[in-house]
């Protein structure tokens, strides 16, 4: 039986050859593509409404109970209780349409998340909620390369790249409240 071959990953030239398509993404008012909680390691729960507490994070998500980042108290950091990504960063790394693998970030959405646009501290509205960009910059882990290779690793990383945050931006809720896949986030 002849097997299908896996789709290569992204190679620097193809993610370079589509950057500015990347870096043109719209700076205000983002569609919320996807809103996925993650009840434990490697769960995904993808949902129509996303409720955001700011002792919780994304309520029943897995950060209040397991995270990567401790305060030195030992709480979870609040500064990562929500990872959000860009929707053409994700389009540019998934090579399998038929089998895409998810990256596990709470919120996929259109948006800029240049230093720029949203500097350390930009207060976003997602729905009811208020989400503050975290200090805590993302560079992508030992999962992502895994999952979209090692290309896509680099060239989120490259120094003329960081600056424009292409793995995304990580938040803390800064006020309650929901949103749903029809909302838009709005820079406050």
């Amino acid at each position: 039986m002849k097997q299908s071959a896996q789709p290569s990953f992204a190679s620097l030239d193809f993610l370079d050859a589509r950057r500015e398509w990347v870096l043109d993404a719209p700076k205000n008012h983002a569609p919320i593509i996807t809103l996925c909680v993650r009840p434990a390691e490697g769960e995904r729960r993808y949902v129509d409404r996303m409720e955001f507490d700011p002792e919780q994070g994304v309520v029943g998500d897995r950060w209040i109970r397991k995270t990567w980042m401790y305060t030195d108290d030992g709480k979870p950091d609040p500064r990562i209780q929500v990872c959000l990504l860009g929707s053409r960063i994700l389009q540019l790394v998934q090579r399998d349409p038929q089998n895409p693998i998810y990256p596990g970030d709470n919120i996929i959405t259109d948006l800029d998340f240049s230093e720029t646009n949203l500097p350390i501290g930009q207060r976003l509205r997602i729905g009811t909620a208020a989400l503050e960009v975290s200090d805590v910059f993302n560079t992508a882990c030992s999962k992502w390369n895994e999952r979209y290779g090692s290309d896509s690793l680099k060239w989120i990383n490259l120094p003329r790249n960081k600056p424009h945050r292409l793995r995304g931006v990580l938040a803390r809720v800064v006020e309650a409240g929901s949103a749903t896949l029809t909302d838009t986030i709005v820079k406050c």
